[in-house]
């Protein structure tokens, strides 16, 4: 997975995490359904996350971007 590939999944993770918490209502959640959208954007955001910092280039060693830097070389 490319840096151009994993720009797009964290923009498409952040797009949903802002269009999921504009569905929220500005108080504390009491139902399942309002927790619910809590957990997706809470998701999201971690998603958004993981594929736009890479931490300990977990994405990078799942994807295998290392082996097609090394075969473009």
């Amino acid at each position: 997975m490319d840096s151009r590939q994993r720009t797009v999944l964290t923009l498409l993770w952040l797009a949903v995490a802002i269009v999921m918490a504009t569905t929220l209502e500005p108080t504390i959640p009491s139902t399942l359904g309002d927790m619910a959208r809590v957990a997706v954007v809470v998701l999201a955001l971690f998603l958004a996350t993981l594929y736009g910092l890479d931490p300990a280039n977990l994405i990078t060693r799942t994807h295998g971007l290392e082996a097609d830097e090394e075969e473009t070389e």
